[in-house]
């Protein structure tokens, strides 16, 4: 019986999906949309199941974006899954957006766009992370970074392959990858004293 695994991102302006039955891609759905994924994303992994027929019981698995990306998408992403694994009994797998970018087993270090004209970039030996990812301000300019640019279709089903490819070996619950410290700031004034 093949495998049918269900993965997501949110991690951009956008609500992805991709659904792969064994080594075949069954769907791949993008909505553009710079708020709202957390509203979406549950009807839209309902629709697409409908779409061909399956339940949540049907899944082998799913595989989630982890980032890096927006903050709050991330969040989105992997509570959503972290949520559906354990109410279903199945592996969540993370996959980060690096690792569904990487082409075989290559040595290379990876760039992705971040705000303000900044990278992230992860460094890959034999196809392994060999360092903690990085925010840079900017690439050197003796960088031999491969600078990602992934379609969300594109991205999301490479994450559901990754996901088929390692939810047999119990990856523990999918973390989000946070390169760099959140742009918000706790606030400055003490709240308000709670009464018991």
């Amino acid at each position: 019986m093949a495998e049918h695994i269900l993965a997501f991102d949110t991690s951009g302006p956008y609500c992805a999906a991709a659904l792969l039955r064994g080594d075949e891609v069954l769907a791949t759905t993008v909505e553009d949309m710079a708020r709202g994924q957390a509203e979406r994303l549950m009807d839209l992994l309902n629709e697409t199941l409908a779409a061909h027929d399956l339940a949540w019981r049907d899944l082998t698995a799913l595989g989630v974006g982890v980032g890096p990306g927006n903050f709050t998408g991330i969040r989105i992403s992997v509570a959503a899954a972290r949520g559906l694994a354990m109410g279903l009994g199945i592996p969540a797998v993370g996959v980060s957006t690096f690792e569904a970018s990487l082409e075989d087993s290559q040595n290379t270090a990876l760039a992705l766009p971040a705000p303000r004209d900044s990278f992230y970039v992860q460094v890959f030996q034999d196809g392994v992370a060999a360092a903690a990812a990085q925010h840079l301000p900017a690439l050197p300019d003796s960088s031999q970074a491969r600078i990602l640019s992934p379609k969300p279709g594109d991205l999301v089903t490479n994450i559901a392959r990754c996901a088929l490819a390692r939810h047999a070996t119990n990856p523990g619950a999918p973390k989000p990858l946070y390169v760099k410290a959140p742009d918000a700031a706790p606030a400055k004034e003490a709240g308000p004293k709670i009464l018991t």
